[in-house]
C-alpha cells in the first residue's frame, strides 16, 4: 500500500517542487504565476487542452504562460493541487469551494464539480444556506446547479432561517433573492397538496369511487 501511494504523489511532489514543469498559469489580479505541467493540465481539462493548442500555446517554453483571470493565486493553486491529487484539505475546500465549481464547469473538469456539489451539500446549515444563496450574485457566471442546491435547503428549512438577522440582511441587500424564496416556499405546499390530491383521486377510481357519467 505504501509503495502504491508514493507511486501516486511522485507526481504532486514534481508540482510542489516545481520538477521540470514547461508552463506558468497565471491568475487574476496580477497574481504570480504558478509553474505546472501542461500534459497534466490537458488531460484532466479538455478546453485547456484546447487553449495549450493555440498557436501561442504550442510551442513548448517554461516561458509559455496561459491566464486564467477568474481566480484568485489562492484558488489558482487550490485547482491545481487537485488536478494533482483528486482532493483538497477540508479547510482549503470549504473556503473556495464556489470559486472551484466554476471553475470545474468552466474547464469542463466533471470530477471537480462533483466534489464540489458533494462539499456544498455536506456543509449546507442554517447558517451557512444564506451566504452559498448570495454567493452567486457576486460572480458575472453564477453556478446555477449550486444556487438551486441552496434555495432548496432555504425552502425546507424556512422557519429557523427567515426571522434571523441574516435574511434581514439578505432582504435589504438583495430584495429579489428574498422575494423568491418567498414564492417558493408558498409554491411547495401546493404543489404536495395537488400531489396528494391527484394520488387520492387516482385510489378513487381504482376502486370505482368517483364521479358517475
Amino acid at each position: 500500500m505504501k509503495e502504491k501511494v508514493d507511486y501516486l504523489t511522485g507526481f504532486v511532489a514534481a508540482f510542489k517542487e516545481q520538477i521540470h514543469t514547461d508552463i506558468h498559469i497565471k491568475p487574476g489580479n496580477n497574481g504570480p504565476s504558478i509553474p505546472t505541467h501542461r500534459d497534466l493540465l490537458a488531460a484532466r481539462s479538455v478546453i485547456i487542452k484546447n487553449m495549450l493548442d493555440s498557436d501561442e500555446c504550442k510551442a513548448p517554453s517554461d516561458h509559455t504562460i496561459v491566464s486564467l483571470p477568474e481566480l484568485s493565486y489562492e484558488e489558482l493553486d487550490s485547482l491545481l493541487e487537485f488536478l494533482y491529487t483528486g482532493e483538497l484539505p477540508k479547510e482549503k475546500l470549504a473556503k473556495h469551494v464556489y470559486a472551484l465549481s466554476l471553475a470545474a464547469d468552466k474547464y469542463e473538469i466533471p470530477f471537480l464539480l462533483t466534489y464540489c456539489e458533494c462539499e456544498t451539500l455536506r456543509s449546507l446549515n442554517t447558517a451557512t444556506a444564506l451566504d452559498n444563496l448570495e454567493m452567486p450574485e457576486t460572480h458575472p457566471n453564477p453556478h446555477i446547479k449550486l444556487k438551486e442546491i441552496a434555495m432548496s435547503f432555504i425552502i425546507e428549512h424556512i422557519k429557523d432561517i427567515v426571522n434571523t438577522p441574516r435574511f434581514d440582511a439578505l432582504a435589504a441587500k438583495y430584495p429579489h433573492l428574498a422575494l423568491q424564496i418567498m414564492k417558493d416556499t408558498f409554491a411547495a405546499p401546493n404543489k404536495k397538496r395537488k400531489l396528494r390530491i391527484g394520488v387520492g383521486r387516482k385510489r378513487k377510481l381504482r376502486f370505482g369511487v368517483g364521479p358517475h357519467v
